[in-house]
């Protein structure tokens, strides 16, 4: 008997991407180069916009079901607030998506069972599952993804933490200078802001005038341009500041830092651990490990996928 398939999405604010997964093997993946927040912003209506993004996910889906004919579930990873039915309450990057009931979309679609995630707890069970395989006692951890935006994921006794609502571990969306810049969930000076790839182009602007792509103002920053250097210094500090925060309540040993962001590691890391440091209870200083996620891309469609394993299947 063939072993059943299960295909894992990954939602990113300029991409779409879709793995084959047979437990946590990745077998093969595609990825969709889509500007979701651009084009959704362009929909004349939010039911328009839905339709566009189901119409993406369905051909992806299909793409790779017409390969691998013993697929039998799907998870999709998607960047917002997502509740226990599967519905996307909000995503702050890309518009027009409230309230609007993803999983039915695509299980209709696609005429397969579908869990729907947030994308940073996905990616957090990812990079927590490819961490428990050295560390077997590990119960929880951290996860940060720094993309488009910002996102967070808490595994906690080697659960994602969703909270009551789907809104748990947003910590993008934890204002971290009050009055600043305006955020897409509404607020003003959300970490987000500052520490994500378009906050960092951002950053960047108020200090030279100039927009070039985040990847290229990391290469400065490498170079030793003072302004590109600022920038990213920035970011870790106010990425530091969240959290400290976060570690006063959630009291987590291990941190992973995941995301297209996470290629400049280098240039945040030491202003994100000084202001870690200096922001910590006194007895958490020296006791949590941060470090970068993993380097092969994979965490959110393998965690959405086997997520989807083991709630699906059931």
């Amino acid at each position: 008997m063939t072993e059943q398939l299960t295909i894992g999405v990954d939602v990113g604010g300029t991409n779409l991407r879709f793995g084959v997964f047979r437990g946590n093997d990745c077998l093969d993946s595609i990825r969709h180069e889509v500007d979701l927040h651009a084009k959704c912003a362009a929909a004349a209506d939010s039911e328009s916009a839905a339709q566009l993004f189901t119409d993406l996910l369905e051909a992806g889906i299909a793409q790779l079901r017409h390969q691998y004919p013993e697929i039998v579930r799907v998870g999709v990873a998607v960047p917002g607030f997502v509740n226990a039915k599967g519905v996307l309450l909000q995503s702050p990057n890309i518009p027009q998506l409230i309230h609007f009931d993803l999983q039915s979309a695509v299980q209709n679609a696609c005429q397969l069972p579908v869990l729907i995630e947030n994308d940073a707890n996905a990616a957090g069970y990812g990079e927590f599952w490819e961490e428990k395989q050295e560390n077997p006692e590990l119960r929880d951890l951290l996860y940060v993804g720094l993309g488009t935006g910002v996102g967070g994921g808490w595994v906690h006794n080697d659960r994602p933490w969703r909270g009551e609502h789907g809104t748990a571990m947003e910590i993008g969306h934890l204002i971290v200078v009050p009055g600043g810049r305006r955020c897409g969930c509404g607020n003003q000076g959300c970490l987000e802001q500052y520490a994500s790839a378009r906050g960092i182009q951002s950053s960047y602007v108020e200090l030279t005038g100039t927009a070039p792509d985040t990847a290229v103002i990391a290469q400065m920053a490498c170079d030793g341009r003072p302004e590109a250097s600022q920038t990213f210094q920035m970011a870790g500090d106010y990425l530091g500041q969240a959290l400290a925060s976060i570690l006063k309540v959630a009291d987590v040993r291990v941190i992973r830092v995941g995301g297209g962001v996470s290629a400049a590691w280098d240039c945040f890391a030491p202003a994100l651990m000084q202001r870690l440091d200096a922001d910590l209870i006194p007895a958490l200083r020296g006791a949590v490990e941060v470090k970068r996620g993993n380097h092969d891309d994979l965490a959110g469609m393998r965690g959405v996928a086997l997520l989807a394993d083991q709630e699906l299947s059931q």
